[in-house]
């Protein structure tokens, strides 16, 4: 018996990281019908444990449950991203504020570690460049945690992690826009300098600059709505 729950617990873990990296990477649509039976095949599970997983996603906000329906990717749209944007950038000002106040050596090791993996690692897959590299998605995501590892609120730490996870569903969008609009590592740079330097303000202006700046190219290509 505790041997059959942990194998559906593992299967339930498993399609929910399935079903969530797609969805954050726009593999599966914005309004795309979420098909339990396509899902457990592809994933390998069973039909329970599908949905249990996007029961969970739900409640994350990650996948929408309707009624006859069953469940689908969120919609996105250029007003949910805008005010998505401007409530993370309150968040992330916050945290950023709090964790150069906590800053110490061994955080700045980490710190440093994560950034110098970032620069390492190319923004495109090596096989498609019209795609996001997944490696690089990972350690992007390494290094912005690791600029507020220095704060201690529990609380802001978790609303920023789910902030920063609706976001990369529009960031997956804007990768075909970006390449010729900016310089991102100069973006990291100038953060990470602001940050090791225990400059809070400069640091929260970097950071808002940073998050605004794919906002504004995402609502000005109008790919959201296409996307929608």
């Amino acid at each position: 018996m505790v041997r059959a729950t942990r194998m559906s617990s593992t299967q339930t873990q498993s399609a929910y990281e399935l079903i969530k990296a797609a969805i954050l990477s726009c593999n599966y649509a914005p309004g795309q019908r979420l098909r339990i039976n396509d899902i457990a095949s592809e994933a390998e599970v069973s039909l329970g444990a599908v949905r249990e997983a996007l029961a969970r996603l739900s409640a994350e906000g990650m996948a929408v449950s309707t009624a006859q329906k069953g469940y689908t990717v969120p919609a996105v749209s250029s007003e949910d991203l805008v005010n998505l944007t401007r409530t993370r950038i309150f968040i992330e000002s916050e945290c950023l504020a709090q964790s150069v106040a906590g800053l110490t050596i061994e955080m700045e090791t980490l710190i440093v570690a994560a950034h110098h993996r970032l620069l390492r690692i190319p923004e495109r897959n090596p096989g498609d460049v019209t795609r996001i590299n997944p490696k690089w998605v990972d350690a992007h995501e390494v290094f912005h945690n690791s600029l507020v590892m220095g704060c201690a609120n529990e609380w802001l730490l978790r609303i920023r992690t789910l902030l920063y996870q609706h976001s990369e569903r529009y960031r997956a969008l804007s990768v075909p826009l970006a390449r010729q609009q900016r310089n991102v590592n100069e973006e990291h740079q100038a953060i990470f300098d602001a940050v090791l330097s225990r400059n809070a303000k400069s640091a929260q202006q970097l950071m808002a600059d940073h998050l605004q700046r794919t906002t504004d190219i995402i609502v000005e290509s109008g790919i959201v709505e296409k996307a929608g």
